[in-house]
């Protein structure tokens, strides 16, 4: 079964949260911060195996651009430059169905590496 494509999506700016709704009726809101660690782009996920990159620091990271890509998946422009993952339908509906699993998943990998959710430094950002 493939997973169904969204009929809306709307940012959510000061809570930082993407809502993404089906035609049957369910809305899911995942946090900005959630889709950029879990990001597809090979610089997040590795090229296989155990090539997967950490992302720290990214509490606060919001977006600046969502723009559809064919009519398979969004492409997500974070305010931290990052926006070279492509989120199918599939993607997206993956995460939204293992957020609990995967988000408790980042929390353990960051306490292991004693990494923290909040940047480093100054956070600069361009208006």
């Amino acid at each position: 079964m493939s997973a169904p494509v969204p009929t809306r999506v709307h940012y959510h700016r000061k809570a930082r949260e993407l809502e993404i709704g089906y035609a049957d009726g369910n809305i899911h809101r995942l946090p900005v911060e959630y889709l950029r660690v879990y990001s597809p782009s090979a610089e997040v996920r590795g090229h296989g195996g155990e090539t997967a990159t950490l992302q720290v620091g990214k509490k606060h990271v919001g977006l600046l651009d969502i723009s559809q890509a064919g009519r398979y998946a969004l492409k997500l422009h974070f305010d931290d430059g990052h926006d070279s993952g492509l989120y199918s339908w599939e993607y997206l509906y993956a995460l939204i169905r293992d957020y609990d699993a995967n988000w408790a998943d980042y929390l353990q990998r960051l306490e292991d590496a004693g990494a923290s959710r909040e940047a480093l430094g100054i956070e600069i950002k361009q208006l």
